[in-house]
């Protein structure tokens, strides 16, 4: 019900944004984005006015082909405008994609003077663009355009054939495979595999002439390779479509007896597909012995890239299949692995290779990410066109693709041959590797269109390597000694991933995130010598913080939270149930259920999947849950065990991560983390006494107030997810008086924000509004996480606040047996007062000379000693501070300077 009520509010503000959009005048929709105020003036319907009644010079043609295809780029939105725009696609196909057309003789030098009923490689490319909008839109584009038939008029001739210029016949050809391949990652298109296959055999036979052939002496060398890289890639989707067969066909049959629809299977089975895996499997085999020449190896990089692609999808689809035979195809792969593929990651140009992944990561470089000053912020997509940096992600010399290909191959290997694995892990060794993964995560990049394209192929390889080294850390010692750092990375990752990687996340979470063998710190003595550490007081003093550690100690509390790892696990990705949607959507599209698969751009870019305080969400979302109900007037006064499960677990694993990984949350400033972890305490009445939360929120708290950590506490600095931090103190400070039951550990919370440095109205409202929480705010001093100095110095500048610890005081509402810490801290603030004798404004003097007068008046002799007498802060004294025996001279002579007529009088009234 909750899913289907957010769902439905998505979609109204959706409606009313855009009624808000429709509503602007164009320049204002285009001063915000440019294709938007563009598509509102009906840009569209010119371009198509001018190619269909101007036909203008082959020039202006290609320019507002191009233009198209920016258009399609921006968004489906786009994409639908450009497929209903009347008569525009049929314009573009009819004129620039014929089946037949005419030679044009030209004299040698001479331009076309018409490109029209000829065909283009561009228009080619747009309707390429528009098919990866969604299955629907690439069925219209293949069915009612018959866009097949162009497809195969383009490849099933050779491109030196094609009536055309050698250059426009290669691009149209590529385009013409590209274009297949988009609707083949839908399941559409694949009966034309078996009509085409001689054709596509034709071309297979050409690849390994690819490898020897010298670049220079064929102008065309270029296109031949992008030309065999289009035709891989469309294998590698017809391939995942028959391997998907199988399963469809046995759904399909049963459909007829349980009378439930079911999508019936494609036109092609795995027996269509298996016989170029052979063949294939020997171009990779030639292009492996390349590697030690370096010019060739350069040349066929790229191809060699989709060759692996090829064959990690092939295996991976091979085991789902009726037909596998476990002993013959693991007999093989061994043979391939150990004759060629294993003697490849001991080669010198794999690891320049990995040596060279920190120049061209986005990760390792976010500057790359950034858009120029000259960037439009209406034109995002500028970011992409133009220059291109010497050290792209995506450039043609970037070890990317390359070893992304490669960690897939042998993450497969992996899961199909549990012998092989720990050869697989060799590639983890590689001191480059190690480098780039160390400072991938010590900054993050910014986030934007330009930087979300690029990241996705990093975070391809990052999640590859992870899942290897998840699958090989109990096989190889090597790979065990870098466990934190494989760890460290992986939870880094977590809360950079964006939309449209909602299965890699959950990949992460539930195979690597929380894998023991990651973490050797719970194995190997890591809770006994946090509590060796607590035991020997390293270091020269300790902690005021750990005085205040509870019971049961905080090794002990690793220890369990290491032991329910398990556990923790399975509540985390429970509560990450609601996105099961788009995980399911991402999933279709990164296994290869092309069958399923709706659309292959990327969901509109919205920031990072997961927050960098996940490991709080449990809480706060529990607490917004909890809020709801209580807003309709229901009250919650227990919660089910499953939630309070979910809020033990999740502070265990933020207790792991502090301890044990603490740099990945140095990020979030610890006024977030207190907010967080004050959600605990909001939420229903006797949340916070369970044991198990008590004693971790007392571990976390003892680590939150360690001196370097509460020296960078700030309350004033806005805080995600929090309006402000004073209205948050006061809903504690509500909830305190309400159901405490003077709990020390919530007390100390509340102590917090109660520092000198902080804001004075934090103070004003507990010792204002909120005077009764006095009476149960009775955290010892000896248990007080931090110094209490940090209370009483400097003196306190706030008048209102200096009047109220002096009523509270006087009036008795505040007693050192009730609350001995802001007992102190009013008297010693008081006394700082009533002794300065700084120059100051008139009413502040008076202020004080009257809070002087009554102090020495005062009929309760122990507090006018306190107030008169105080020395200094000492939590081992029983009142929490030292006092003068005697009063010292510099305040007996501001006592008789301020009080000269009062004193002189007791001296005369006194017997003689």
């Amino acid at each position: 019900d909750e899913e289907e009520e957010e769902e439905e509010f998505k979609m109204k503000q959706n409606e009313k944004a855009k009624s808000r959009e429709d509503k602007k005048a164009d320049p204002d929709v285009a001063r915000i984005d440019a294709i938007k105020g563009l598509l509102k003036m009906k840009v569209l319907h010119r371009l198509r006015y001018i190619l269909e009644v101007v036909r203008p010079a082959p020039s202006v043609v290609l320019d507002i082909l191009e233009i198209l295809i920016r258009i399609a780029r921006h968004s489906s939105e786009a994409c639908n405008q450009i497929l209903v725009c009347p008569r525009l696609v049929e314009t573009i196909v009819s004129e620039f994609l014929p089946s037949t057309w005419k030679i044009q003789t030209l004299s040698r030098g001479d331009p076309m003077t018409s490109n029209y009923s000829v065909p283009l490689a561009a228009a080619m490319k747009l309707i390429r663009v528009l098919a990866c909008t969604g299955r629907n839109m690439s069925a219209i584009l293949l069915n009612k355009f018959n866009m097949k038939e162009r497809i195969g008029r383009f490849i099933a001739q050779d491109p030196g054939d094609l009536a055309l210029e050698q250059q426009e016949a290669y691009a149209l050809s590529i385009e013409a495979l590209r274009l297949w391949a988009v609707a083949a990652n839908y399941g559409q298109a694949c009966d034309m595999y078996k009509d085409f296959y001689p054709a596509l055999m034709k071309i297979l036979q050409t690849l390994p002439n690819l490898v020897s052939q010298p670049k220079k002496e064929d102008p065309s060398f270029d296109y031949s390779l992008q030309r065999a890289e289009a035709l891989v890639c469309l294998l590698i989707n017809v391939t995942h479509t028959a391997g998907c067969a199988f399963e469809l066909q046995a759904q399909f049959t049963s459909s007829a007896k349980d009378q439930e629809e079911h999508i019936p299977p494609p036109p092609l089975d795995w027996s269509h597909v298996a016989g170029i895996k052979p063949f294939l499997e020997g171009c990779v085999k030639r292009c492996f012995k390349e590697i030690s020449c370096p010019a060739t190896w350069n040349t066929v990089r790229q191809l060699t890239t989709t060759y692996i692609i090829y064959l990690a999808t092939y295996y991976s689809k091979l085991i789902q299949q009726p037909s596998y035979r476990p002993i013959e195809c693991l007999e093989e792969l061994e043979q391939f692995c150990l004759e060629f593929l294993f003697p490849l990651l001991n080669q010198p140009t794999l690891e320049k290779m990995f040596e060279d992944l920190g120049s061209f990561s986005a990760l390792c470089n976010p500057k790359s990410c950034c858009l120029g000053p000259e960037t439009p912020r209406s034109l995002v997509s500028l970011g992409f066109v133009g220059e291109v940096p010497p050290l792209n992600l995506t450039g043609s010399k970037s070890p990317f693709a390359f070893l992304t290909a490669l960690v897939y191959l042998l993450d497969t290997i992996c899961a199909m041959h549990k012998g092989l694995a720990e050869k697989c892990s060799t590639i983890l060794h590689s001191k480059g590797l190690r480098d780039y993964l160390v400072h991938s995560c010590k900054r993050r990049p910014p986030i934007n269109h330009r930087s979300a394209w690029l990241l996705r192929h990093e975070f391809h390889f990052q999640h590859f390597v992870l899942k290897l080294a998840s699958k090989t850390v109990a096989l190889n010692p090597q790979v065990a000694q870098q466990a934190p750092l494989y760890h460290h990375v992986v939870l880094a990752l977590l809360s950079l991933l964006l939309p449209g990687s909602e299965f890699l996340a959950r990949d992460l979470l539930s195979r690597v995130a929380f894998n023991q063998a990651l973490i050797p710190e719970g194995k190997f003595g890591g809770p006994e010598a946090e509590d060796l550490l607590y035991i020997l007081q390293l270091g020269a003093t300790r902690d005021t913080a750990e005085k205040a550690c509870a019971k049961p100690t905080r090794g002990t509390l690793l220890g369990a939270a290491f032991n329910q790892l398990p556990t923790i696990r399975s509540r985390y990705l429970a509560h990450f149930a609601h996105l099961q949607t788009s995980v399911l959507r991402s999933q279709n599209f990164y296994t290869g259920q092309n069958h399923l698969t709706q659309s292959v751009l990327l969901p509109e870019m919205t920031g990072p999947l997961l927050p960098a305080d996940w490991a709080f969400l449990p809480l706060i979302n529990l607490y917004d849950q909890v809020s709801r109900e209580e807003m309709k007037g229901r009250t919650v006064d227990s919660l089910p065990e499953n939630l309070v499960e979910m809020v033990s677990s999740s502070l265990q694993w933020v207790l792991l991560l502090e301890t044990w990984r603490g740099g990945l949350l140095q990020g979030l400033p610890l006024a977030a983390k207190l907010a967080r972890l004050s959600c605990v305490f909001l939420t229903g009445n006797n949340l916070f006494l369970e044991p198990a939360i008590h004693d971790n929120l007392s571990a976390l708290l003892s680590i939150y107030c360690q001196q370097k950590r509460m020296n960078s506490l700030d309350l004033s600095t806005p805080l995600p997810g929090l309006v402000s931090f004073h209205d948050l103190y006061i809903s504690l400070l509500e909830q305190f008086e309400s159901v405490s039951f003077g709990d020390q550990l919530f007390g100390s919370f509340l102590l917090l924000p109660l520092q000198r440095r902080f804001d004075a109205q934090l103070r004003l409202a507990v010792f204002g509004e909120h005077v009764s929480v006095l009476r149960a705010l009775g955290v010892p001093l000896k248990q007080l996480p931090i110094p209490l100095e940090h209370y009483t110095q400097p003196m306190e500048t706030s008048l209102d606040l200096l009047r109220q610890y002096f009523k509270t005081l006087v009036t008795c509402t505040l007693r050192l047996s009730w609350c001995p810490v802001l007992y102190v801290v009013a008297v010693a603030q008081v006394n700082s007062f009533i002794f300065s004798q700084e120059a100051v404004d008139e009413e502040f003097d008076a202020a004080r000379r009257s809070m002087l007068r009554k102090s020495y008046l005062l009929a309760d002799k122990v507090l006018r000693r306190h107030l008169l007498h105080f020395k200094l802060p000492n939590v081992e004294s029983s009142t929490g501070f030292d006092m003068y025996e005697e009063m010292p001279p510099v305040r007996h002579r501001w006592l008789q300077k301020v009080l000269g007529d009062l004193l002189k009088l007791e001296k005369e009234q006194e017997p003689q």
